[in-house]
């Protein structure tokens, strides 16, 4: 798979700059400025692959409130977590990502929230009250946004405004976009030398469309924008909390033929003086429901539906999960 091939030959190489800042798009009034506002994501997505937007819809409150059950999620014993392990995208797993980049473990945890196949891997209302209610409004909020900006970028390349919602849609059992909540661990300051330690290994997303929330004061997200990652330059995401930072995956690259950019990104590891303390995040990635077909209309890459594009990249980036 050619995504993987570009994957493995990256490593963790390339030089940290400025000279190219992720693009920052206002959706406000995106009724009245649909045509200005289809034209600032389509030129961020073919040409840096990133960009953040403002004025979302996302309330605060709630961005506030998924990342306080995040934490407790999280704070809970790893036992008690291991009851609900990672299986076909949904459940928790720790240090069992290894990215084709490095080959070594993502030094994080994650809980995976795929609705249709998370029987038995919610916490019970007893050990986390709350949980699954603020995590599954927070899920519709993010489908929904994620949806406003793919109709945007639909027509741009060539489809009609509603074809991405329509292959993402929620409401069978093919459905598999994904709520992942990320802790990525506090590194203690002996480790910051040990070339094995990464935080988060460069990598594509293997979605269509990724929806990233950072908290303020816990940088590390670097972005390799445009094509020339053969010479990495990484470009580092400000991690603001009233942005949501967005992303073209590997599906929307390929359903595109290559017109939009799924760009490499990594989390590096603190530098010295840094703060080295956990780093929270939450992505909501829009997936294409399993019996979606992805296709390319020059024929770079072979036809395929999302369910199993989806599951050959999980296995080349998961070990020991279900």
């Amino acid at each position: 798979m050619l995504e993987l091939e570009r994957e493995s030959q990256l490593g963790m190489a390339g030089l940290e700059t400025n000279e190219q800042p992720i693009p920052v798009i206002d959706l406000a009034n995106l009724d009245v400025r649909r045509a200005e506002i289809a034209a600032q994501l389509l030129d961020a997505a073919v040409h840096v692959g990133f960009f953040q937007v403002a004025n979302h819809g996302v309330p605060p409150g709630m961005v506030r409130e998924a990342f306080a059950m995040a934490e407790r999620f999280f704070a809970l014993p790893e036992a008690t977590k291991a009851q609900w392990p990672l299986c076909r995208n949904a459940g928790w797993e720790s240090l069992a990502q290894v990215r084709p980049s490095t080959g070594v473990p993502d030094q994080k945890e994650s809980y995976q929230i795929t609705r249709p196949r998370m029987a038995g891997l919610y916490p019970a209302e007893e050990q986390l009250p709350g949980f699954r209610a603020t995590m599954l409004d927070f899920e519709a909020l993010n489908w929904s946004l994620g949806m406003r900006i793919l109709s945007c970028l639909a027509e741009g390349i060539g489809f009609d405004r509603d074809f991405f919602t329509r292959v993402h849609d929620p409401a069978g059992d093919t459905y598999q976009c994904t709520l992942r909540l990320l802790h990525y661990y506090a590194i203690a300051p002996e480790l910051l030398e040990k070339l094995e330690v990464v935080r988060g290994g460069a990598h594509t997303d293997f979605n269509c469309l990724t929806l990233l929330y950072q908290r303020t004061g816990q940088p590390g997200l670097q972005v390799c924008p445009g094509r020339a990652f053969d010479a990495p330059r990484w470009t580092p995401v400000d991690p603001r909390e009233d942005l949501v930072t967005c992303n073209i995956g590997d599906m929307l690259m390929r359903w595109s033929d290559n017109q939009l950019l799924s760009t490499f990104h990594r989390v590096r590891k603190p530098l010295a003086g840094e703060y080295l303390g956990p780093r929270y995040s939450m992505a909501f990635f829009c997936q294409a429901n399993t019996d979606a077909l992805i296709t390319s209309l020059s024929g770079k890459y072979p036809a395929m539906t999302a369910g199993d594009y989806l599951a050959e990249r999980m296995r080349a980036n998961y070990q020991n999960t279900r």
